[in-house]
Formats: structure tokens, C-alpha cells, sequence
């Protein structure tokens, strides 16, 4: 796959050519690209290496060794960072269009505003949509709390930016592109970090880039796209601070007189890892997604258990007997304290503005309806925060109410029902078969991407499964987090567009799938291997198709994306599926 080690290890017999070749067995198998598994030391397979470009790479383009050192420790943060400045400049690009209140800016938007402003949301009258467009100077903020049912997080973001750029949709849609630009920054280190090669981590940005329902979202004032956002910081974060951890072993673990790194139980077992600020890090995003919307709680949960199974291996891979045992010992209580009270504090602190203006939904519910009971020895605002939990959560879980865009989880991963923020039509278009032009923004995914995510999940678990490959494990982690928890709401009025908090994971499982196509990078065949050779190429050529058609793809979509006004027959063969109208 996108291993960094030599396809085989040679004989000792130099000059032997019959010693030199591989088992019969094995030059039959080449021909379907099997290759030998490598023999790896202690100490790459606890921190292993970043793949560097061939000497021959750098031949073919005549550049000279110094400057290709230079050039490969640039592109570490160069190449992510030139595809972020791409994914900026789509997002960002004609931001404020359509000039309208789109889908569900009509309650974000207008929380942020008093979130900002007062501390707390009001009550906002039905009709004032047109007004705040039309001149938003004009538009009292209502005095009244606002019943609202998502924490505030979210809503205070999309508020920083309205105090930017003014109560307008450029204003209230702006930290969210950026959101959407940075995430696509992150998901190139992180891609960049899980395979090991900078070019698979740009590829994996790229594809987040490119994608139509994260592109969408990243230029809507809603909240899925922020708590996106804080997932996959989190989930860089334990992978930094898995790196970390690994490294800490690697340098206690002891060294032969050949200087090789060797396992030792005992080092494995006992040491203390120590201060873990990573992890913190983690735990203080991961409060900030579920104070963003409350489904960051199972995103949680699964995380936590990723990461102390990843000390498990740690510990295992260092030469631990026990190593269960000794992450139960040593690692377990560290490692909750570390996330668990930083997430729900981070919540607490989240709602600050509702505790201090004394004047929220239900703020005063303790000192009133609430009086006396067990719990009345806790401060009335925790009290009445927790009642007002309590009543939003059964709103939540009682949410029947059908939709026109309404769609079950089963078919997210195909786009089966796809969300139209925005429609409008246009007469008199001259361009158009009917007469007419259609202006749409879609909230969908870019259709070659999803459907290619749906062969390459297939890999994923099959890594996982077979292969025991730790990365394909934390992809479908990232996946089941953000998905499986709406499989037990199935009856809830949900949609397509709450999967974009793990579209970043689809990017990575394709992004691992088209690395098995392009094959391990060990450099040219070995002499007489034409059937290596060709199935290089090919698997080269596979995965670059499969990239442009996916590019292509999300530039044929561009106007359902953007709301651009097109001939409504061009809109029409563009609803590939039934269910897209």
C-alpha cells in the first residue's frame, strides 16, 4: 500500500543469482502485484518513517540533490497548504450568493446575531427575513429568549464572523468557508501524518476540496459544518499524540550492541507516559463539537476508545505481555481525565452567555417551576441548564415531523436524497429548451466521490479486518462515529447533510484506496520484474482517472453547488437520479 520499507530483503549471497531470486511462488504471485511482506524494525514500526521521492524522481526532472532536500522538507506544509489556498479561494468566492436566507440560516443566522449581541437568543418574529436583507440596521433584536434547541458553539461562530462583515449572509456564512478552508489544511497533515507521504495527504485535502457537500456547507451558516470542523481536529490531535506516545516508548526501550532498538516487556509494562498535552488538545475540541451539536457526544465516545486501543498496540508492539493489562494500569484513568472532564467542562463554559445575562430560555426555570427537590443544593443555573437539556432532548428524540428532504442513513453513502437549500426560477432564458433558467444550491455530495467511497470502504474494512492495519481502523472509526449513531433515530426527521462530519474519512478511504492502486513506494522493479512494472503503471493510471473524473465531476456539478443560473434542461441532466429533484 503506501508502505516505505523494500518490497523483500535480498539474500546475504550477493553475486548468486539463483539466491537472489524470490521464491518461484512469489515471482507468479508478482504478476497480480503481490509482493513480499517487508521485515520492518521495532523502531519504524512504532514511529515509522515519511516516504521521500526516489532519487530517480528527482533525476528525471534534473534536479540537484541539495535542492530536492530542500523541496521535499518544503512540501511538508507547502503542498497542503497550496491546496488549501485553492479550497479558500472556491469557497470564499462569491460568498454572499444567493443573497438570500438559505434552508436553515433562517434560525442560525439570526441566533447568531443575538448570541452575539445579548448573550442569548431571542424570539425572533416569522417574517423578518426580507427585512434583514433588505436592511439589516433596521432589525431590532428581539428582547424575549428564543427557544433553541442546539448549544451554542456553533451559533457563536457564525456570530463572529456577522461582527466582521455585518448581519448579512457574506457576514454570517464567513468563519464557516473559513472553517471549510482550514479543515481541508488539516486534512492534508492528517492524511500526510496516517500514510506516511505528503502526495497522499495533498490527495486526501484535494479530495475534501472537491467535494460537493463539504463545499455547500462550507458556504451555509449552519452548524454541521463547524462541529466537521472540530471532529477532525480532534481526531488529528490523537494522531499526534499517538505519534508522541510511540516515540516516548521508542526512546526508553533498550538497544543491542548492534544498536537495534529491542522489545522489553518490562519498559512496555511500567513506563508512565507522562504529561500528554495532545490529548488535551483533543479533549478541549471534542467538548467544543458536542457544545456545537449534541451527536459530538457518540464521536466521543468512539474516539476514546480509539485511542486507548491504540495504546494497547503501542505498549503490545513495544513488547508488552500484558498489554491490556498495562493500559488498564497505567493509561485508562490518564487518559479520561485528559478528554472527558476537558469536553464537558468546554460544554459548561460554552453556555456562559446564557448563565450570566440571567435572561435565557428557562434561565430562571430553577427559581420558579424547579423549587425545592433532591437536587436543590446545586446552583439554580446548573439546575435550570439541566432541565432545559432534559426538555431539548426530548424534543430531539420526539422529531416525527415529515420533511420533502427528509432521508434515511441507509442512503447517505449512495446520496439517495440529496437537500435543496435554494431554488429559483428565471423566465424568459433564451439559452434554455423550456424557456426558463433554474439557480439551485444542493447540498450533495460530488456523486463519483461518494460512489468510489463506497468501493474503497469496502477496502478499508478489509485492511482492517484481514490486514490488522491500524489506519483503515481509525478511518471506519471516523465513519461509524459520525454515522451509525442515526441508525437508532431512524425515525427521526433527519438529512443527507448531517454526514458531512465524516466526509473527511470517505476522502481517507478513497485516498487509501487509490494508494493500493498506485502500489507500495519502493522505487522502480527489481531487474527482471516487467509484470511489477506493469502493474505499476497501471494502478498509476487507474488512480490518476479516478481522480480527474472525480475533479471533473465536481466542475460539472459546479452550478448546483453555487446556486449559478443555467438552462433548465442543463439542470435537468444534471438530476442523475430521481430522488435529486
Amino acid at each position: 500500500m503506501t508502505s516505505t520499507a523494500p518490497e523483500a530483503q535480498q539474500g546475504n549471497d550477493a553475486g548468486d543469482p539463483a539466491r537472489d531470486q524470490p521464491p518461484y511462488w512469489q515471482r507468479r504471485l508478482r504478476r497480480f502485484g503481490h509482493s513480499a511482506r517487508p521485515e520492518t524494525g521495532l523502531r519504524e514500526r512504532l514511529v515509522p518513517p515519511y516516504t521521500r521521492p526516489g532519487r530517480q524522481f528527482w533525476d528525471v526532472l534534473a534536479v540537484p540533490p541539495a535542492l530536492a532536500d530542500r523541496l521535499v522538507r518544503w512540501s511538508a506544509w507547502g503542498g497542503p497548504l497550496l491546496v488549501a489556498l485553492v479550497a479558500g479561494v472556491l469557497r470564499f468566492w462569491n460568498l454572499g450568493s444567493p443573497k438570500a436566507v438559505i434552508f436553515d440560516e433562517t434560525y442560525y443566522a439570526k441566533d447568531a446575531w443575538a448570541l452575539v449581541n445579548q448573550g442569548y437568543e431571542g424570539a425572533w418574529p416569522k417574517d423578518v427575513d426580507k427585512l434583514i436583507l433588505s436592511d439589516p440596521s433596521a432589525v431590532d433584536i428581539p428582547v424575549e429568549p428564543g427557544y433553541v434547541v442546539h448549544p451554542p458553539v456553533g451559533k457563536w461562530i457564525i456570530g463572529f464572523g456577522e461582527q466582521l462583515f455585518g448581519f448579512t449572509p457574506f457576514g454570517w456564512r464567513f468563519i464557516v468557508a473559513l472553517l471549510g478552508t482550514l479543515s481541508v489544511l488539516m486534512l492534508c497533515r492528517i492524511g500526510r501524518r496516517l500514510f506516511r507521504s505528503t502526495f497522499l495527504g495533498c490527495l486526501a485535502g484535494t479530495l475534501l476540496a472537491v467535494d460537493g457537500l463539504h463545499f455547500v456547507m462550507s458556504r451555509t451558516a449552519l452548524l454541521d459544518l463547524v462541529l466537521m470542523f472540530f471532529v477532525l481536529a480532534a481526531f488529528g490531535c490523537l494522531l499526534v499524540d499517538r505519534d508522541w506516545a510511540r516515540r516516548r516508548l521508542a526512546a526508553a526501550l533498550p538497544v543491542d550492541e548492534d544498536g537495534v532498538l529491542r522489545p522489553d516487556a518490562d519498559v512496555a509494562e511500567r513506563l508512565r507516559l507522562g504529561w500528554r498535552p495532545w490529548r488535551i488538545a483533543a479533549g478541549l475540541m471534542l467538548g467544543l463539537a458536542f457544545a456545537t451539536k449534541w451527536n459530538g457526544l457518540y464521536i466521543l465516545a468512539a474516539f476514546g476508545i480509539m485511542a486507548v486501543l491504540w495504546d494497547v498496540g503501542a505498549r503490545r508492539t513495544a513488547g508488552a505481555v500484558q498489554p491490556y493489562r498495562a493500559v488498564a494500569l497505567r493509561d485508562l484513568l490518564p487518559a479520561f481525565v485528559s478528554t472527558v472532564p476537558v469536553a464537558i467542562g468546554t460544554y459548561l463554559l460554552s453556555w456562559t452567555g446564557w448563565i450570566v445575562t440571567d435572561k435565557g430560555y428557562y434561565r430562571d426555570w430553577a427559581a420558579t417551576e424547579g423549587k425545592g427537590g433532591t437536587w436543590a443544593w446545586l446552583p439554580d443555573w446548573l439546575r435550570s441548564l439541566w432541565h432545559y437539556e432534559n426538555q431539548v432532548y426530548d424534543f430531539h428524540v420526539g422529531l416525527t415531523s415529515g420533511h420533502t428532504y427528509q432521508s434515511n442513513p441507509w442512503s447517505w453513502i449512495v446520496l439517495g436524497r440529496p437537500v435543496s437549500y435554494f431554488y429559483e426560477e428565471e423566465p424568459g432564458c433564451a439559452a434554455s429548451e423550456t424557456g426558463k433558467c433554474a439557480r439551485e444550491v444542493l447540498a450533495i455530495g460530488t456523486p463519483l466521490l461518494w460512489w468510489a467511497a463506497c468501493v474503497a470502504l469496502l477496502y478499508v474494512l478489509w485492511r482492517w479486518f484481514f490486514r490488522r492495519d491500524w489506519r483503515a481502523g481509525a478511518i471506519v472509526c471516523g465513519v461509524a462515529a459520525g454515522w451509525v449513531p442515526w441508525f437508532f433515530y431512524q425515525e427521526r426527521t433527519i438529512f443527507l447533510f448531517y454526514a458531512v462530519v465524516f466526509v473527511p474519512f470517505l476522502c481517507l478511504a478513497v485516498t487509501m484506496l487509490v494508494g493500493a492502486l498506485l502500489g507500495p513506494a519502493t522505487g522502480p522493479s527489481p531487474a527482471g520484474d516487467p509484470a511489477g512494472e506493469r502493474r505499476r503503471t497501471l494502478g498509476a493510471i487507474a488512480a490518476g482517472v479516478l481522480v480527474l473524473l472525480i475533479v471533473w465531476n465536481f466542475v460539472y456539478f459546479w452550478p448546483l453547488y453555487t446556486g449559478t443560473s443555467i438552462p433548465e434542461n442543463a439542470w435537468r441532466d444534471r438530476m442523475w437520479l430521481d430522488s435529486w429533484v
